[in-house]
């Protein structure tokens, strides 16, 4: 799962960043107005913690930006103001969430985690699909009823897959969804076929039904009623 951080203070910045990447997230920055505008236009995030205050704009604008192009990213504002204009008209711009600081980063990963489960997976901790169980709570996957050990990488992949089920994903999304930033400076995408190679094996290894197709020169989709 895949945040953007907008926030020029670099120490907040970092330690949320620290503290979610333990929770298996992939953070990326932007400490000003300027950076997120390009981030958002480029990437797509399952949650972004926005700073109202920005040293050369309002995180107000962004989320107006957001609403413009149709995105579905989650946002969470993040702010040392504490007015209720700001959180209502946040709100009301198409926030999903609010929080003052200073705030424990223990609640912020539960409201991170209460959007993404609330977009994609209607509210519930368990993902079931047929003979395929997912706990997305305690992050644990099993197949009737046999647990499968998957690495952080390939519980992020079934996640998204599942997520974006009946879409076709496309190498590129992927590795911009595993590296972020990074995806962009890699010569190939030879380790997102390897990731998925992996995936698909534990799972059919373990009895699943065959979900994951591969759409040969596109990507990937799962497949999911």
């Amino acid at each position: 799962m895949k945040i953007l951080i907008i926030e020029d203070e670099e120490e907040l910045a970092r330690s949320i960043a620290e503290y979610l990447s333990e929770e298996n997230y992939l953070c990326e920055f932007a400490a000003s107005y300027n950076q997120a505008l390009d981030k958002i236009e480029m990437y797509q995030y399952d949650c972004i913690l926005l700073d109202i205050m920005l040293p050369d704009g309002n995180g107000m604008k962004l989320l107006e930006e957001l609403k413009l192009q149709d995105k579905q990213d989650g946002v969470i504002i993040i702010s040392a103001k504490n007015a209720l204009d700001d959180k209502i008209k946040g709100l009301q711009i198409g926030a999903d969430d609010y929080l003052t600081k200073p705030f424990h980063l223990s609640e912020l990963t539960a409201r991170i985690y209460s959007i993404i489960r609330r977009k994609q997976f209607s509210n519930s901790n368990i993902v079931r699909q047929n003979e395929l169980l997912i706990d997305l709570l305690a992050k644990t996957v099993s197949v009737n009823n046999d647990p499968v050990t998957l690495t952080k990488k390939e519980f992020d992949l079934l996640i998204y897959f599942i997520g974006n089920k009946n879409r076709v994903i496309s190498k590129s999304t992927l590795a911009e969804h595993l590296s972020g930033d990074f995806a962009d400076m890699l010569d190939n995408h030879d380790f997102v076929y390897a990731h998925v190679k992996n995936l698909k094996k534990k799972l059919y290894d373990a009895g699943s039904g065959h979900y994951l197709k591969t759409v040969y020169g596109t990507g990937y989709k799962w497949m999911g009623s």
